[in-house]
């Protein structure tokens, strides 16, 4: 290479760094027929989004994102102190305190790890840096099934010989050791925020249940305090003992995917039903125990892990209020929505082309980021009162006081029309409009 060519390439590493250096870079648009606009990731570019910088004193940042293209557009404002209000204004009360909030994430199964591997590795670092570094949407929740789920390219469990009550041949197979687990490093290593890591079992092994099968309508044999159910509650505990090997330590584990699948007539994929009243019975008599008398003895157990429609009726057997996070399902997904192994196809905020090296963010990417980016964990919800029935204007909204003192507001328009509103606090009044079809997140200080 000769000299103007090495200075050229020079010039053009010196911009590249200038381009980083100088902050957020726009999404690069595709277009899906009229309406249908997703951003374009690849291996030389993807866009990002700067580390979250409170405003000073009287100001305000706002990020929109909208039907009509917008993607966490930052802009910024200034409070006013004027005396014309607009006639709808949501007013800030904090001394109306509510559930805190753990966080919000996404899965990392089978498929989601496939497709990510899919790709060229510096496309899968710009994959996960969108999700989980400070120039993404800094995701504090990781979900993992234990084990197969619909989800992988076939069924399996960690024991699949009949009959090992001591669990002699469990041991932890390739989509965790050459999928999982390496993406799971690669996300902690890109995170500055603490990665809460929570497991999710779709099925025990065969040998265990009632229907002998991995799907189906099938519950454990048995009932609370046998030995299938001890068997199956040390399983938690191996597969938590494994995972620690790995230096990957959870937050939390639930005790069964989606409970009331297994109670279905040909259910179509992995399941294992509980009903409440047994789940609860296995979590005091088994797996309660099992956890507490083992090394992983602080982590937290969670109930249902089902569909919010169930909630009622099992609030009442293990009582819950509010919800505190949120959890999507695959962070990736390829063209048709998998793979997965029953052809039980379904979307994700992003989608990879793996024969184009390159993935696409979908909208639902952005929307999920005006909560994940700036609501951490540890913030509390507060109140937000409307000084009208916000109902009749189709705005939804919540407000949330977080760890560092800051105020955030997240505002929804599902409409077809711009709508005009106020935001009051303590510190003035910030005159807004949320555009048709648009999701907005306002942050400032109080003091």
């Amino acid at each position: 290479m000769g000299a103007a060519g090495a200075l050229g390439w020079l010039l053009l590493l010196l911009l590249q760094a200038v381009h980083r250096a100088a902050g957020a870079r726009p999404c690069s648009p595709k277009y899906f027929g009229r309406d249908a606009m997703v951003c374009v990731c690849n291996a030389t570019y993807c866009d990002t989004l700067d580390p979250v910088v409170l405003p000073a004193l009287g100001t305000y940042v706002k990020y929109e994102s909208s039907k009509a293209g917008k993607r966490l557009e930052r802009s910024e404002g200034s409070f006013q102190h004027s005396l014309h209000a607009p006639d709808l204004v949501l007013a800030v009360d904090t001394t109306q305190r509510y559930q805190k909030v753990k966080g919000f994430g996404g899965s990392i199964t089978d498929a989601a790890a496939m497709n990510i591997f899919s790709l060229p590795e510096t496309a899968q670092d710009h994959l996960l840096r969108s999700y989980f570094s400070e120039e993404g949407l800094e995701y504090n929740l990781v979900r993992l099934p234990m084990a197969s789920c619909d989800f992988s390219l076939h069924a399996y469990t960690y024991d699949d010989v009949p009959f090992d009550y001591e669990l002699a041949h469990f041991s932890l197979r390739d989509e965790d050791t050459k999928l999982k687990i390496p993406l799971l490093h690669r996300a902690l290593a890109m995170s500055k925020r603490p990665l809460s890591l929570y497991a999710s079992p779709w099925t025990s092994p065969t040998w265990m249940k009632t229907s002998e099968s991995f799907v189906g309508k099938g519950t454990l044999k048995g009932q609370a305090g046998d030995k299938y159910h001890k068997t199956w509650a040390n399983y938690f505990v191996r597969f938590l003992d494994e995972y620690a090997k790995h230096n990957l330590s959870f937050w939390a584990v639930t005790a069964e995917n989606e409970p009331s699948a297994g109670l279905i007539n040909n259910y179509p994929f992995q399941c294992l039903g509980f009903t409440a009243e047994q789940q609860r019975d296995f979590i005091a008599r088994d797996l309660g125990p099992a956890l507490a008398n083992s090394s992983h003895h602080h982590i937290q157990l969670i109930i249902l892990d089902d569909n919010r429609l169930h909630l009622p009726h099992w609030a009442k057997v293990n009582l819950n209020h509010f919800v505190a996070g949120w959890t999507d399902w695959n962070l990736a997904l390829d063209l048709e929505g998998g793979p997965n192994w029953v052809k039980n196809y379904v979307d994700s905020p992003i989608i990879v082309d793996t024969s184009e090296g390159i993935f696409y963010k979908q909208p639902m990417f952005y929307h999920l980021g005006h909560f994940s980016k700036f609501i951490p964990e540890g913030s509390q919800r507060v109140g937000l009162i409307a000084s009208k029935e916000s109902k009749k204007v189709d705005l939804e909204y919540t407000a949330f006081l977080r760890p560092d003192g800051a105020v955030v507001v997240v505002v929804l328009n599902r409409s077809l029309q711009n709508i005009t509103f106020g935001l009051a606090d303590t510190v003035g009044l910030i005159a807004a409009v949320a555009p048709a079809s648009s999701i907005q997140t306002y942050l400032w200080k109080r003091q």
